[in-house]
């Protein structure tokens, strides 16, 4: 069930993000292609992804 878990938070935080991109980024003067969206999605969740892993390893060091 962690799997599960891990590969539904990526899969939902991917969504999150491109659709938030979609909204806010033409308010602030961006157009991105839906392409371009998609590409930069990809690396917020990468990041986020990174962030999470070292974090866990921190806490669990810590414990």
């Amino acid at each position: 069930m962690s799997l599960i878990e891990a590969v539904t938070n990526v899969v939902v935080g991917y969504v999150l993000a491109v659709a938030t991109q979609i909204v806010v980024f033409p308010r602030f003067g961006l157009q991105p292609s839906l392409g371009e969206n998609l590409a930069i999605g990809t690396v917020f969740v990468g990041v986020s992804l990174l962030r999470s892993y070292l974090l866990r390893r921190l806490f669990v060091r810590l414990r």
